[in-house]
């Protein structure tokens, strides 16, 4: 069931198989930044990629193993989706942050692809 979100999807590659479940592994390629408005896509600093590991990311979503703005925006996907997920600092790493990596109270920006429903 989806929760109430501030989280902000927007597809950029629409996919054809079925939307995740709560409690679903799924396998996921990714890169984050922090927002920056000054940039004109508001793609400031890279902090994370999946891509740069040549790695898949594979969790379960919907029961809190990500942050909250994943368990938002991933179940709102298809199976071979590229979305973006805009992510308020609330629902990514809140207040404190994740430092050194993510400065407190930053709001995120992901590219995502929905790659498998395992």
């Amino acid at each position: 069931m989806a929760r109430p979100s501030d989280t902000v999807k927007t597809t950029l590659e629409e996919g054809s198989g079925p939307n995740p479940q709560e409690g679903d592994t799924v396998v996921m390629a990714y890169t984050g930044w922090l927002k920056d408005p000054s940039k004109p896509d508001n793609k400031g600093t890279k902090f994370d990629s999946s891509y740069d590991r040549h790695e898949d990311f594979v969790t379960k979503i919907g029961v809190g193993r990500v942050i909250q703005g994943w368990d938002a925006g991933v179940p709102q996907m298809k199976v071979g989706e590229k979305a973006r997920l805009d992510i308020p600092f609330h629902e990514a790493y809140g207040e404190r942050g994740y430092p050194p990596i993510i400065p407190a109270r930053s709001d995120l920006i992901f590219d995502v692809h929905l790659k498998e429903i395992r």
